[in-house]
């Protein structure tokens, strides 16, 4: 099938697959998805699409099997999401004097050393997220680090032994 017959099937059958698939699918996006990826098919396998009336019999058998495949994905996709909307809906607050503290930090901050102590990234790894230098990270990171301390200490929520930081380099790198 050369790319003038391609064109004549896909103007002898676009429209009907297009309602097929709008009766079929949620929303009007789908459907066109689902036509689209028809079509694809149909032009990677030009030289199985048989010619005249059985074109548009094959193109709607390969558009049943392209709706199937994307009720499935959605399907996948729902259930996953339940999953995670599941799992992110378990309450986690933690109302300590910490806590209290560290969500009191400016965003700056409390992104800064999350990425270090809960994600583990170290300051050349933080620079690439962050897109900037490693001497800012490192700037940052120890301003932010220092602005954590004095705000445990202001809230009384220090109690290191003497000479000991607030929280050591290893705690939080």
């Amino acid at each position: 099938m050369d790319e003038k017959e391609f064109a004549d099937v896909y103007a002898a059958t676009h429209r009907a697959l297009l309602g097929y698939a709008l009766r079929r699918c949620d929303t009007p996006e789908d459907a066109a998805d689902v036509v689209a990826e028809t079509f694809t098919i149909a032009w990677r396998r030009a030289a199985d699409v048989p010619s005249g009336d059985e074109a548009r019999l094959w193109l709607f058998g390969v558009a049943r099997r392209v709706l199937a495949n994307h009720r499935r994905g959605v399907r996948r996709h729902e259930h996953k999401t339940a999953a995670l909307r599941a799992e992110l809906s378990a309450p986690v607050h933690d109302d300590s004097p910490v806590a209290e503290v560290f969500h009191g930090l400016p965003a700056r901050d409390r992104e800064l050393l999350t990425l270090v102590a809960w994600e583990g990234l170290s300051v050349p790894e933080i620079a690439a997220v962050l897109g900037c230098s490693r001497n800012a990270v490192s700037i940052r990171l120890h301003r932010a680090r220092k602005r954590f301390a004095r705000a445990l200490r202001a809230a009384g929520v220090d109690r290191r032994e003497p000479g000991r930081p607030v929280l050591s380099r290893s705690e939080l790198a």
